[in-house]
């Protein structure tokens, strides 16, 4: 079905549309890491209200961005099997519809995070929506490359947080950055790999569809696995964590590279969807570690 068409629907299933333009596992990881990024740069207790206005603000951002998404992918959303009963493909709602949402979202957000937090927090999520809109998105259909870019700004939410917290960004927040940068390679490509003949379909270039054998596709998963270790290791270093979160993340950080492993030798849409799994469990853990670090004893 074109998604310039509108079916008539229950005012409740066309609130659930709206809903799912946001993405609410998405908006679940940019709360999470928000969350994180503010905490942990809080200096003495924390100001909840501060925090709960960053974490608010950013999900609106991030939510419009999503609605936006929806909208610049609604025909190639159509062409994929995994993403045809989205609310533009399905014809819930209509373009206009979802434009007018996904940008008052951002609007919304913009200006809520400008009155309750700083400038910097403001701009790091206004760069983020901007690029991952005008940028990755359009590069999708163009290059392998772009999930490499869509990484930066998906990297972003630790990094208003901590600005939200402090009002400027040190190397622990480029840390933070840094981990959910290189986190997103196994977790997205192992999920590009399930799907690579619905992207092949819609046009779009994910490294599984060039990449017929998945030697290439899990060389890229193992080795940004790999180089996640020290990297996470660096709070330890820095003095943002210590020796508790210094093990428990070698231990997380192996036990993902043993997944890494596994579902190379075979490379099976099961064992690529174990490793997605696994990835989803390994950010919240190592992010708890941290905060649990920071908790007295």
């Amino acid at each position: 079905m074109s998604s310039a068409q509108v079916v008539a629907v229950p005012a409740q299933t066309r609130s659930m549309a709206y809903l799912a333009l946001t993405k609410p596992d998405v908006s679940f990881l940019v709360v999470l890491t928000t969350l994180s990024g503010y905490a942990l740069a809080a200096r003495g207790p924390l100001d909840w209200l501060r925090m709960l206005h960053a974490v608010f603000g950013t999900t609106l951002v991030a939510a419009g961005t999503s609605a936006m998404n929806h909208y610049l992918e609604r025909e190639s959303d159509a062409r994929m099997r995994r993403t045809a009963s989205r609310p533009l493909p399905s014809g819930v709602l209509k373009p206009l519809q979802v434009l007018a949402f996904g940008g008052g979202l951002i609007l919304a957000g913009t200006l809520y995070l400008g009155l309750a937090t700083n400038v910097l927090a403001t701009l790091v999520a206004v760069s983020a929506s901007a690029s991952y809109l005008l940028i990755y998105t359009p590069l999708k259909p163009r290059t392998t490359l772009a999930t490499m870019v869509g990484a930066f700004p998906g990297a972003a939410p630790p990094l208003i947080g901590w600005a939200a917290a402090r009002g400027h960004l040190d190397v622990n927040a480029w840390i933070l950055f840094a981990i959910l940068f290189l986190w997103q390679f196994p977790h997205f490509q192992s999920i590009a790999w399930m799907y690579r003949e619905d992207y092949a379909r819609a046009g779009i270039k994910m490294l599984p569809v060039v990449d017929h054998s998945g030697r290439r596709t899990f060389r890229q998963i193992l080795l940004t696995a790999a180089v996640l270790i020290p990297v996470s290791l660096l709070p330890a270093v820095t003095g943002l964590a210590d020796v508790r979160y210094f093990f428990g993340a070698v231990v997380l950080g192996l036990l993902l590279i043993g997944v890494c492993l596994w579902a190379q030798s075979s490379k099976t849409n099961v064992r690529a969807k174990w490793l997605m799994h696994a990835t989803v469990l390994h950010l919240p853990l190592l992010l708890g570690l941290l905060w649990w670090d920071k908790i007295p004893r």
